[in-house]
């Protein structure tokens, strides 16, 4: 396993990190099966985890603290708040008032007293930086959080929450969790550039591009992935943007083969290579799906390889555009753009 520095805080973590997502009802894993997979991860050297309020309602924060009981202190640990957790209107957001709550719950949870990185999930728009600054600084001076970061940020809005850090003396994001795949480059364009400017650590999620880049994914091949069961649009081929990164894939997994990879290493192997990212979330489901994912813990492609990737997708590009989270809210609400 590979380590690195994350951003500017001295913290070092694993290349790859372990994503909990799928840890309760979200990907129908007990405990037991969520322990082991926890148990491996370690094995293997992984020490960075990563989960949020909101998976499975809570269930995947109370999971990973069973699990890590007894060796909390070998452990970088991380989890998000932000995200809706009831239909109460101020269940959610980054006002101070629902941040103190949040993470009091996380930490309940999680059966600890401080969380390594806590991060905002989605930026809201309805809450001030400094606002929400204030309230994570204040948390961080309490003992409560060492570092916060942000996850899925626009550009515009990282470097405006830099600013006010700085205006404000407040304590600033150290991390960035942004979405990046062989398939979803856009981040290179404009999300990159800034977190390198600042110093930021990056944790990229979706290396694999909800399991298009698994190799389950093929041309002529029934879809048997968990994703598709749930989320068919995004694996319809009638699409055209479906269909553009079914072609893409058929075109990698020759890559992969002639390199002599699996489509997991050359996904993973991808994302890592970026001289802007930290670490790649890989978010398991089961034992052997983190087995496939650590053969990649050591792989480092050719130039050769990368080159070959850029030629089937050009960097900076979104295969699937309409799929980002870090669209600005007037984009998607039109009487946010009209007088």
């Amino acid at each position: 396993m590979q380590y690195r520095t994350l951003g500017r805080t001295g913290v070092q973590v694993s290349a790859l990190a372990l994503g909990a997502m799928n840890f309760g009802k979200i990907g129908r894993t007990t405990q037991d099966e969520a322990t082991a997979i926890i148990d491996a991860a370690l094995e293997a050297g992984i020490n960075l985890i990563d989960t949020a309020d909101m998976y499975s309602g809570g269930q995947s924060e109370e999971m990973v603290g069973k699990a890590i009981a007894g060796r909390r202190d070998d452990i970088v640990l991380a989890t998000k708040a932000t995200m809706p957790m009831s239909d109460e209107r101020n269940h959610r957001g980054s006002s101070r008032r629902w941040l103190v709550t949040a993470l009091e719950d996380s930490l309940r949870r999680l059966g600890i007293d401080c969380v390594d990185l806590y991060q905002i999930h989605r930026w809201d728009p309805s809450t001030s930086d400094e606002e929400t600054l204030s309230a994570l600084t204040d948390l961080q001076r309490a003992g409560k959080i060492r570092y916060f970061g942000s996850s899925t940020f626009p550009a515009y809005r990282i470097v405006q929450a830099q600013w006010a850090a700085r205006e404000h003396h407040l304590s600033r994001y150290v991390t960035e969790q942004p979405s990046y795949s062989i398939l979803q480059r856009g981040i290179e364009a404009h999300v990159l550039p800034v977190t390198q400017e600042y110093g930021l650590g990056v944790l990229v999620w979706s290396p694999l591009a909800s399991g298009w880049l698994s190799g389950a994914i093929r041309e002529g091949r029934a879809l048997t992935t968990s994703r598709s069961t749930f989320m068919p649009q995004r694996f319809d081929t009638t699409i055209p943007s479906n269909q553009a990164r079914l072609d893409a894939v058929e075109q990698l997994a020759k890559v992969a083969d002639e390199a002599g990879l699996t489509m997991i290493q050359l996904a993973l192997g991808f994302v890592t290579a970026h001289p802007a990212v930290t670490s790649a979330l890989i978010g398991p489901r089961t034992l052997d799906h983190l087995r496939s994912q650590l053969a990649a813990a050591d792989t480092a492609l050719s130039a050769d390889v990368l080159d070959a990737v850029d030629a089937i997708v050009a960097p900076g590009i979104d295969l699937a555009a309409h799929e980002k989270y870090d669209t600005p809210p007037a984009l998607l609400d039109p009487s946010l753009r009209r007088r």
